[in-house]
């Protein structure tokens, strides 16, 4: 069979031969092209930031008549002024952050967590931040870096210490969605009618979002 045969044959929309397998042989191949692209964006913000920030540095958006680089961006790449001061600060930070760059020039962080990272990253810290950025997701950054930045500026002597509460707290984390990964499980069959009887045990985020996506009234076991 061709690739575009093939390609044809897990298109959904063609229903003939559409089997569950294949289904699922579809949306893993949809999902890695979710993420190799996700991927390249993150890399695609990491070049867009660097020239900004050189573009910042040379003062290079005066001589078209603007207050500051985060108006040019603004006017000239259509990005709201908040969020383009915030894109002007990121750039300016990640100078000397030598390991923080290198991921991201990677595309292996995003610009949410970078941008996150950026709030309180120094050389000192920046490996800490990159483990934490590589098992976690962008809201768990958002949430650590957000109590980290509130104790560091009440008291610096107490972020040393909050830095290893923050671990703890990571890994007690890590390790539960590691338990609840290991306790999930999916069973089903065909019955002699043709219908599927599906079993499943699944986090409680997961399971929320079957339910919602079920079109029939769910019913519960157990309540």
């Amino acid at each position: 069979m061709s690739a575009a045969a093939n390609d044809d044959f897990l298109d959904p929309s063609n229903s003939s031969g559409f089997s569950g397998y294949a289904s699922l042989r579809y949306n893993d191949r949809l999902a890695d092209k979710i993420s190799l692209l996700a991927g390249q964006i993150n890399a695609a913000n990491y070049r867009f930031l660097k020239l900004v920030a050189e573009f910042d540095a040379l003062d290079a958006w005066a001589g078209y008549g603007f207050r500051s680089c985060a108006h040019w961006l603004d006017w000239k790449c259509g990005i709201a002024l908040g969020a383009a001061r915030e894109k002007v600060r990121v750039a300016r930070a990640l100078e000397g952050l030598d390991v923080v760059n290198e991921a991201f020039e990677k595309g292996e962080l995003s610009y949410s967590k970078v941008r996150a990272m950026t709030r309180v990253a120094t050389k000192e810290n920046e490996d800490f931040l990159l483990m934490i950025a590589d098992h976690g997701t962008a809201q768990q950054m958002e949430k650590l870096i957000g109590t980290l930045r509130s104790v560091c500026l009440h008291d610096i002597g107490e972020c040393d210490l909050r830095y290893e509460r923050i671990e703890q707290e990571y890994a007690a984390e890590q390790s539960e969605q590691n338990f609840q990964e290991q306790a999930r499980s999916l069973f089903y069959y065909q019955d002699n009618d043709g219908m599927w009887v599906i079993k499943a045990k699944l986090a409680a985020e997961e399971g929320e979002v079957v339910i919602a996506a079920n079109p029939w009234n769910p019913v519960v076991l157990g309540g």
